[in-house]
Parts: C-alpha cells; sequence; structure tokens
C-alpha cells in the first residue's frame, strides 16, 4: 500500500530537474492575488506530514512536471512513476497506455473505428495529436527504452501505438514497487475526442504515460492476476487503479489552470512563466485545463453528506453571465448524488466551461474535474444544467465506484444517465419520456461487452447510455423506488474504491430484494432482447338475437420480445365501453374472447406505457376494422396513439 504521507516533500527529490525542462527555474512567490492563484492547500496532508487511512488501494504514484508552450501547442514533461504489483505472482513487465498516439494519423484503431469524429465533434483536417517517450529508465539509470514494444492486443492494428510494452530487468513480486522514470513529449491536436486547443484555450485529458490497470484475482470475476489491457478506441473511455498524483503544471503567467485535485501552495512567477502544483490521492486518473481568458469563480459548499467542499468555476468570458446557472446546477447535483449514494470524499469540484469552438472538450468527466457544455447562446436551455448533472454524476460512478469502461462501460454511462435523470426531475422538473426513449432502441445488444464491440457510435450510445438506464428504470418498476433506492445506495457503498462487474450488480439486486433476478439479466443485461408486445389479430362474431344483440370478439397477442411479468391490456367496445385486463406474459401468445353488446373495436396494450423496455409502440395497437365510414375515426384515433407517446416529450 502507497501512503501519501511526504509526498510534496519527496518529489522534489524523485523528480528530475526542472531546468531539463528548458524553462526557467520557479523562485519568485507571487504576490497576494484573487483565487485560484494564490489558494492555500485545501487540505494539509501532504505539507504537515499527516497521514489518514487511505480510502483506496493506491497502487500507483505519480510524481510529474509538465510544461505548456502555446506556440508549438506541445507538453514537455517528465514523470516518475511508482508501481505496487497488487496481484499474488511476480510480474515481468509494465503495460503504459499513450493515449494521445490516437490522434497521430488516420490509421490509427480509433481514428479507423471513428472515422474522426465522436458525438457532434470532428477531427480537424490538418491537425494530429501524438505522445514520444524521450527516455524511459530505471531509478538506477538503466535505460529500458531498447526493450520497449507497442502492442495492439484487440485488433492487432501495427499503426496503433496507444499501448506500450516495457519488459523490466527483473520481476516484481506480490506487494513489491518498481519505479520508472520517462521523459515525454506530447503534440496537442485541435480540440477533439476529450482533448486538445482551441485558440489559447487548452484541455489536457489522457495527456501522460498511463500505466494500465492490473486486476487482482477476485476483481471483477478474474480468476487469475493479470493486467487488464486494451488500446484506445473509438467508443471506449477509460479504465485505471487508484493512486496519487503530485503535479506540477508550467504555463505562460497570464494562465490560468484548474485541475484534479487541490493546489498545495500558491503558484509562482519568474520570467514570465507561473507553476502550479497540485495533489490528488485516492484517484485513477489527473486532467487539467488552462487559458488566459477563465473568469474564475469559487464558492464553498456543504450539506450533512458533504462536510466541506469548494465548488471551483472556470467560465470562458462568453458564459460569464451564466455563471449562476452553471454553479447552481453543480450544488443540486453534488447534493442528490451524496444524499441518495454516499459521501463526495474529495475537497474540491472544478468545473471547467470550454470556449466557443471547444466542445470537443466539453461534457467530460475526471476525478474531482468535470467540463461543461459551452453553450451557443445567451439564453440555453436545461440542457446546460443536465450536462453538469450528468458529468458530475461520473464522479460517483466512474470516479469512485470506478468501472471497467472498455469492457461494462453501461455501468458508468447507463447508471450515470438514470442518476441524472433523477436530479433533473426533482430540482428541474423535468421528466423523462422513457416511452420515446425506448423507441430509439433500434439496434439492441448486450451491455456487458467490449465497448468496440458495437456497430458504430449509434448503437455503442444506445445501448450502454440509453439502453442502461432504461434496464435500471424496468428494475426500478418491478421492485419499486424505495427498494431501487436501497439498491443503487448498497451498490455504491459496497463497490467504491473496488471496480465492480455487471454480475456484481446483479448480486446486489438479488441480495436487496432475497429474489433471483437471472431470467431478467439473460434477457436485458447479458442478452439482447427489449420487450415487444404485438396485438395480431381481431376477428368479431354475431352471437346475439336481432332484439338482444351479442358479440363474440376474439383477441390474440403475441410476445415477441422478452418477459415482463404483467402486461396491461386495454379494450375497447363500439359502445364506448372498455375492460382493462393483465397478462403474466409467460406463453408466447394469449387468445382473449370476450362476449359483450358491442364488438371490440380497438385494443391497445400498454395504454399507460408502464412497459419501459417495450420499443416497438406501433404494434401494440390494433383496430378491428377500418371501412370508409369509419376511416376518419381511425385515423384520430392514431393520431391520439401518436400525441399520447410524444406529446410529453422533456430530455
Amino acid at each position: 500500500m502507497l501512503l501519501a504521507a511526504g509526498a510534496v516533500l519527496l518529489s522534489e527529490t524523485l523528480l528530475p530537474s526542472a531546468s531539463r525542462l528548458a524553462v526557467p527555474v520557479v523562485s519568485k512567490e507571487e504576490p497576494s492575488a484573487p483565487a485560484p492563484d494564490m489558494q492555500p492547500a485545501d487540505r494539509g496532508k501532504p505539507l504537515d506530514n499527516q497521514t489518514t487511512a487511505p480510502l483506496s488501494y493506491r497502487i500507483a504514484e505519480y510524481h510529474m512536471n509538465v510544461a505548456y508552450t502555446p506556440e508549438s501547442r506541445q507538453l514537455q514533461g517528465q514523470q516518475t512513476l511508482t508501481w505496487e504489483n497488487p496481484g499474488s505472482v511476480p510480474v515481468q513487465e509494465l503495460y503504459l497506455h499513450l493515449y494521445p498516439n490516437a490522434f497521430a494519423s488516420k490509421k490509427t484503431t480509433f481514428m479507423r473505428e471513428s472515422g474522426g469524429k465522436l458525438r457532434q465533434d470532428e477531427a480537424r483536417t490538418g491537425t494530429s495529436g501524438s505522445m514520444d517517450l524521450l527516455s524511459v529508465k530505471t531509478v538506477d539509470g538503466e535505460d529500458l527504452s531498447p526493450r520497449m514494444t507497442f502492442v495492439q492486443p484487440d485488433d492487432g492494428n501495427k499503426d496503433d501505438h496507444t499501448l506500450l510494452k516495457i519488459p523490466l530487468p527483473k520481476p516484481v513480486g506480490a506487494g513489491e514497487q518498481v519505479t520508472i522514470k520517462t521523459e515525454f513529449l506530447v503534440k496537442l491536436p485541435a480540440v477533439f475526442a476529450r482533448m486538445g486547443y482551441v485558440d489559447d484555450f487548452v484541455m489536457a485529458g489522457q495527456w501522460f504515460p498511463k500505466v494500465a490497470a492490473y486486476e487482482r484475482a477476485g476483481t471483477r470475476g478474474r480468476t487469475e492476476p493479470g493486467w487488464n489491457l486494451h488500446q484506445y478506441h473509438g467508443n471506449s473511455e477509460f479504465y485505471a487503479d487508484f493512486g496519487l498524483y503530485d503535479v506540477k503544471i508550467q504555463v505562460p503567467s497570464n494562465y490560468t489552470v484548474a485541475a484534479t485535485g487541490f493546489p498545495v501552495k500558491p503558484a509562482v512567477t519568474d520570467k514570465g512563466m507561473k507553476t502550479y502544483q497540485f495533489y490528488a490521492d485516492d484517484v485513477h486518473d489527473f486532467a487539467w485545463s488552462a487559458s488566459p481568458h477563465f473568469v474564475y469563480v469559487e464558492e464553498p459548499f456543504s450539506t450533512p453528506q458533504i462536510p466541506g467542499v469548494k465548488i471551483k468555476l472556470y467560465l470562458d468570458p462568453n458564459h460569464q453571465d451564466l455563471k449562476d446557472r452553471y454553479m447552481n446546477a453543480a450544488k443540486k447535483a453534488l447534493s442528490r448524488y451524496s444524499q441518495w449514494y454516499g459521501t463526495y470524499p474529495y475537497s474540491t469540484l472544478s468545473v471547467v466551461v470550454p470556449p466557443p469552438g471547444g466542445n470537443g472538450a466539453g461534457g467530460m468527466e475526471y476525478p474531482t474535474l468535470v467540463t461543461a457544455w459551452g453553450a451557443d447562446d445567451k439564453t440555453p436551455d436545461l440542457e446546460l444544467e443536465r450536462v453538469v448533472v450528468h458529468e458530475i454524476g461520473h464522479q460517483y460512478f466512474y470516479g469512485l465506484v470506478a468501472s471497467n469502461e472498455f469492457e461494462e462501460a453501461w455501468l458508468d454511462e447507463g447508471f450515470t444517465s438514470y442518476a441524472e435523470d433523477k436530479v433533473m426531475e426533482m430540482d428541474y422538473g423535468v421528466s423523462p419520456n422513457l416511452a420515446v426513449e425506448s423507441s430509439y432502441i433500434t439496434s439492441p445488444n448486450t451491455l456487458n461487452q467490449n465497448a468496440w464491440a458495437y456497430t458504430g457510435h449509434d448503437q455503442y450510445a444506445e445501448n450502454v447510455y440509453t439502453r442502461g438506464k432504461l434496464v435500471l428504470k424496468a428494475i426500478e418498476k418491478q421492485v419499486g423506488t424505495k427498494t431501487m433506492d436501497r439498491i443503487m445506495r448498497t451498490y455504491f457503498q459496497k463497490w467504491e474504491f473496488k471496480h465492480p462487474s455487471t454480475k456484481d450488480f446483479q448480486n446486489v439486486v438479488e441480495d436487496v430484494t432475497k429474489t433471483k433476478w437471472d431470467d431478467f439479466f439473460n434477457e436485458y443485461v447479458y442478452g439482447a432482447m427489449m420487450m415487444d408486445y404485438s396485438v395480431e389479430s381481431i376477428q368479431v362474431k354475431a352471437s346475439g338475437m336481432k332484439e338482444k344483440p351479442s358479440y363474440d370478439s376474439t383477441i390474440v397477442i403475441s410476445k415477441k420480445g422478452g418477459n415482463s411479468p404483467e402486461v396491461p391490456i386495454h379494450f375497447h367496445f363500439a359502445d364506448g365501453t372498455s375492460l382493462d385486463k393483465t397478462w403474466d406474459g409467460k406463453e408466447s401468445r394469449i387468445e382473449f374472447k370476450l362476449t359483450h353488446t358491442a364488438p371490440v373495436d380497438w385494443v391497445r396494450i400498454d395504454p399507460k406505457y408502464s412497459l419501459i423496455l417495450e420499443n416497438k409502440h406501433i404494434n401494440n395497437y390494433l383496430q378491428t376494422e377500418v371501412n370508409p365510414k369509419w376511416k376518419i375515426r381511425w385515423n384520430l384515433g392514431i393520431i391520439q396513439f401518436l400525441q399520447a407517446i410524444f406529446g410529453w416529450v422533456s430530455w
């Protein structure tokens, strides 16, 4: 277990000399100035040698210097990485993610799979990104670079250099540590896919050589310890082990820096350059952003579940008038999530609002730092709040639970989307239209599969975001809101800092409800099903006397998809009366025979849209017959049906 005590003091000896970055040595303390440049440490732990029990198993320890040069759009960095073997067998090699190499050419796996597009963002012609390791050495000075090779375990694409294998001089035994020192150079692309620059704004996400995740036996059902190795894919996000970070960031003196963690001392300036120093522990990533134009707003925030946190807002000037909306959204989200799931354990939460043209970096999450969406107009709709609420939700299911987004992305995106909807409904009065959202699921697929196994970004998004959320809503529909709240809270608190799997979540559902959920999970989580109930036919036969008419109506309902324990069916008769029945849905079809003084003129399955995973609503409705006399009535009925589905859309 790596300890945080004295991390900042150790950094001076562990890091290579700053002079090797070809930037001035920091020597002069800045005079008193407004935050954030003069912020003291938010917690005294790194400075006064206090120790507290780690919240996570800190497998990785990073000490880094990085200097940003706006003219060349480059990051020049030095890193000392100490990695502890958490497994039970010796490890002979390290693996590093070199994520910026995803943008090196059109031949990389990321660019091939994405086509140079991510969400509404597109890679700009004539720009590229890359990472070069200038040196890789042991603490004894042994050069490891001749041993290094790029590996492509997922697709064998030799043009992809996002995963690097470094054989070590000697094995690292169980519980032992190894330290390597690297010097690296990152060329930033024009802002795209979570990182890059636009004018003098820079977003540094996934910017440093990052050690891959190593899973112990038992983690996510693993039977043997070993590396979890994947390239950077067009759909996938990230997965890493917890650790601590001590990072010095050098920028021109007129720049303001936002970063993961908190500043350990005021920024210092010398010869036109400013150096910030940030510290974070019990996190699995570190990101930062910088601009000379940030409008900075800071507010302390506390609730019964949050002893105290500084919410820091870094606004592009174009969005300065919207600062209260961004800040209030952050407060509402943090308050709700801490109330529902558990304490937010960090002392800071930073929200970066990118400038016009910078939304390629917007709508993204990192530990203690999120990027919002830069609004395009002065009076944006609630999408502004929604993005902030969503990204802060990731602090819980990405940041703290730390799911494997390579292999089970729904455990982050689907869970965060579910939580986001609850905040938007409770605090902004915006209810989701689940019937419409389910109709978007045109290509359902299994949820616990590799992110790049989906066919394109649309199928990935509709499954891991929307379908994943609908699965959680369907569970809630069966067990009730109170029980679902208990499921979600139990899951978070049991698996905080522990990297759970889909099966771990199923086990929590079963433990809380005292019920087996194999059938449900096999159909809708491990399987690719949606519900699809259809009114197949309506046959009417007159059976009464002329003076006392009677009609026998035979209705056939079929099941073409997954199961529901309750299928509500509404039968409407020509005299205006109606009848409601519930089918248990166990068989593939059922036949209803109804006798009444008027014939059945139409039937609708699920009239109140309670079947959350039903995605083909159009075959839920059938008219008995359509003759010229009744065409106008039938058309009006269809219009009313569609209005019922689409008339209350809210996102």
